[in-house]
């Protein structure tokens, strides 16, 4: 290399080494402003009460943008349909609402539903009500129509109830279905779904369970009944699941060459609805199809109001079921989407839905987990499918019921099989979750289990009350740590995390990762003194039994005293009568009763004086001249940033805490408290002569340096620290 060479790479280096020199200092900044305590904050930033806005002011609104706001959120359909793509979507969701519409004609909408429903109305319509005299046969006819008033006012009375919580926003609720959450219940309803859907799979005849582990005897009962499967049906399941899954390959490997997915479900169904019809599935190989579908609609009815009364207890709890099971499968696929889902616009939607079909004579529904995985799967992307669906369903019940009567049930559980291989991927979750947050591990695992063990609405409960009981349990044992100064800032951090980061000498930071209510008020304390090194309450103890017995001594010396004083006036009065005491003998006890009155005067002032925090102590009560051990600190900073909201067991918990703080000589002070959190101090009166707002600080680096401007060596008045 040449020496001009060389040297010019010389040149460069420096001048890049100067350039990230310049950068780096351009990175630096330096900040200057006087310490500030809460008051001189205020005074500063001139601090005052946000007025609150009443939100009936809001409501009572009256303009063209309000009223076109209203409309929008309670009929969505007008924001977005007008700009709905034709050419990209119309097509998908034709298909998906037509192969949605094929599988809802044998079952029912939602298992869960059914069997609510299917109970309340067995408990109030028994076959016992419906013997007839003769021969004590059921009244079919006149039972099932009995069970058909119970089910229509049970859906109006459901629809009244879910209308009602939307408008009063009672969807808040969701903010309480966390993700893992979600993914395990709906892990498990899936679950549930596949094992639903075996009986059709191997074509066995099972009993109909409800209730908590009704799932796991489904199961057994399937496991114990698979010998009498009928061979027919599990070949037309196995064919119609193979098909299915090589359509899906096939949509997977030409995604980039067809304009839209090939409508797997929506084929197979129509084709096996031929072959069947062809070839005689039912009667030469035992294959269950759909059967008779009855046409035509029943004209609309008014529900019977008198049944209210005894069905608002069931009708209540199917509402919030049935809504917490339709917002847990949004939820889902909002995820999935990247949507939102507005929570009381559901429930109004919902309810309006029961409230119309009952009406009508329906029973109250919720969403389907296998119809909605057939939607997405076949194309669907917004509620033209559903209407698409709705449209098509209707056209069958009145008119082409019949068409679809030989379709095989078999082919219609492989589909909803095969279409839930994206919720029982969701197993995956466990690994994910394993490396990332074991409690939300935990509440996955919870949820999966209760859910299997005690069904979909008792299951959800449990799952919730399990999330908020951890959420307590999470902020009761918060990380609590003794805070160091990072070299050359104002930064403090957890001195067993940071290797670099020093305590202040003679000053303690403490901080909690949680806000401080009655639930860990007791532990922050007690962690507060176990962090600082020393048994507060033993010094505290030890300090009260030597200043009692100070003060039994100083009682004990006034009787002397006064004893004294008694035998004196005695010997006063004898010397007339004894003329063989001298004058001297009288002087010397006087003198030794005065003595004695002022040691005892001064050590009575002594006492009196430790027990009050408003006036300067004396040497005799201090801990040094006790004779007991002193902190290593003199001042103690609370770092409440994490604080978002206090109680009145978080107030007296801060002031039990300036009180014992204060007994054993050490100073408090509190810093980077949030202004509502201030609010709220203020309010609980928690500010007064012994601690106010110059106890607070801005920072934690501003109390520290307040802190060792002003240490303490003994009991020193209040007054005079908070002078600054």
């Amino acid at each position: 290399m040449e020496p001009s060479e060389a040297s010019g790479q010389r040149d460069t280096q420096a001048l890049l080494s100067t350039t990230q020199e310049m950068e780096l200092r351009r990175r630096d900044y330096h900040v200057e402003r006087p310490l500030l305590n809460q008051k001189q904050l205020e005074e500063l930033g001139r601090w005052s009460s946000v007025t609150g806005t009443h939100q009936w002011r809001t409501w009572l609104q009256c303009s063209h943008a309000r009223a076109r706001a209203l409309l929008l959120q309670y009929l969505p359909v007008l924001a977005w349909l007008p700009r709905y793509p034709v050419r990209d979507w119309l097509l998908g969701d034709l298909l998906s609402g037509l192969s949605v519409a094929i599988m809802q004609l044998p079952q029912g909408t939602f298992a869960v539903m059914s069997v609510m429903v299917g109970s309340v109305t067995e408990s109030l319509a028994p076959d016992e009500d419906f013997l007839q005299d003769l021969n004590s046969t059921v009244n079919e006819t006149a039972r099932d129509a009995a069970r058909v008033q119970l089910a229509s006012a049970l859906s109006v009375l459901v629809g009244l109830f879910q209308v009602g919580l939307g408008l009063v926003h009672f969807g808040f609720v969701v903010t309480y279905l966390s993700e893992p959450l979600v993914h395990g219940y709906t892990t498990a309803a899936s679950v549930q779904v596949f094992i639903s859907q075996l009986k059709y799979v191997f074509g066995l005849q099972l009993s109909s369970r409800s209730g908590p582990l009704s799932i796991i005897y489904t199961l057994l009962e399937v496991c114990w009944k698979l010998p009498q499967s009928v061979v027919g049906t599990m070949v037309t399941a196995l064919v119609a699941g193979v098909v299915l899954v090589v359509v899906k390959l096939l949509n997977d490997k030409l995604q980039q060459h067809l304009p839209l997915p090939i409508p797997g479900e929506l084929l197979t169904l129509i084709g096996a609805t031929g072959i069947s019809y062809g070839v005689g599935l039912k009667h030469r190989f035992g294959v269950d199809v759909v059967g008779d579908i009855p046409a035509g609609l029943l004209p609309p009815v008014a529900p019977n109001s008198q049944l209210f009364a005894k069905l608002v207890g069931n009708a209540f709890a199917i509402a919030v079921v049935g809504f917490a099971i339709a917002i847990s499968l949004g939820k889902i696929f909002a995820l999935r989407h990247g949507y939102r889902v507005d929570s009381n616009q559901e429930l109004v939607a919902l309810g309006l839905s029961n409230l119309i079909g009952g009406v009508f004579q329906c029973f109250p529904v919720s969403c389907s987990m296998s119809r909605s995985l057939v939607q997405e799967s076949t194309g669907g992307n917004t509620q033209v499918a559903g209407a698409v669906s709705s449209l098509f369903i209707l056209i069958i019940i009145v008119k082409l019921g019949e068409l679809f009567q030989d379709l095989p049930k078999a082919v219609l559980a492989a589909a909803i099989i095969v279409n839930l291989k994206g919720m029982l991927m969701q197993f995956t979750d466990i690994c994910s979750l394993w490396k990332a947050n074991r409690m939300d591990l935990l509440i996955w695992l919870v949820t999966f289990v209760a859910t299997i063990l005690l069904n979909l609405d008792l299951g959800l409960a449990a799952a919730v009350a399990f999330s908020l009981l951890l959420v307590v349990f999470r902020t009761q044992l918060p990380h609590y740590s003794i805070l160091g100064q990072v070299p050359d800032t104002d930064i403090y951090r957890d001195v067993a995390e940071y290797s670099e980061a020093r305590e202040v000498p003679g000053v303690k930071v403490f901080r909690s990762s949680a806000t401080v209510y009655f639930a860990n008020a007791e532990l922050y304390s007690d962690t507060l003194k176990q962090k600082c090194g020393i048994d507060v309450d033993r010094l505290i103890s030890r300090k009260k039994k030597l200043l009692k017995k100070k003060e039994l001594k100083l009682k004990r010396l006034l009787k002397e005293e006064k004893l004294q004083r008694q035998a004196a006036a005695s010997k006063g009065t004898s010397v007339s009568i004894n003329a063989n005491t001298s004058i001297r003998d009288i002087e010397s006890n006087n003198m030794e009763g005065s003595k004695a009155k002022v040691s005892a005067g001064k050590e009575l002032e002594d006492t009196a004086a430790s027990g009050q925090e408003d006036a300067k102590a004396p040497d005799g009560s201090t801990l040094k001249a006790l004779g007991l051990p002193q902190p290593d600190f003199h001042s103690l900073v609370l770092d409440l940033g994490a604080l978002s909201f206090v109680d009145t067991v978080c107030l007296k918990s801060l002031k039990n805490i300036f009180r014992d703080f204060r007994e054993i000589e050490v100073e408090v002070y509190m810093a980077a408290c949030h202004t509502p959190v201030v609010t709220q101090l203020e309010a609980g009166h928690f500010f007064d002569a012994s601690i106010t707002k110059q106890h607070l600080f801005a920072s934690v680096h501003d109390a520290v340096v307040f802190a060792l401007q002003h240490p303490r060596s003994g009991p020193v008045s209040p007054v005079s620290v908070t002078q600054l």
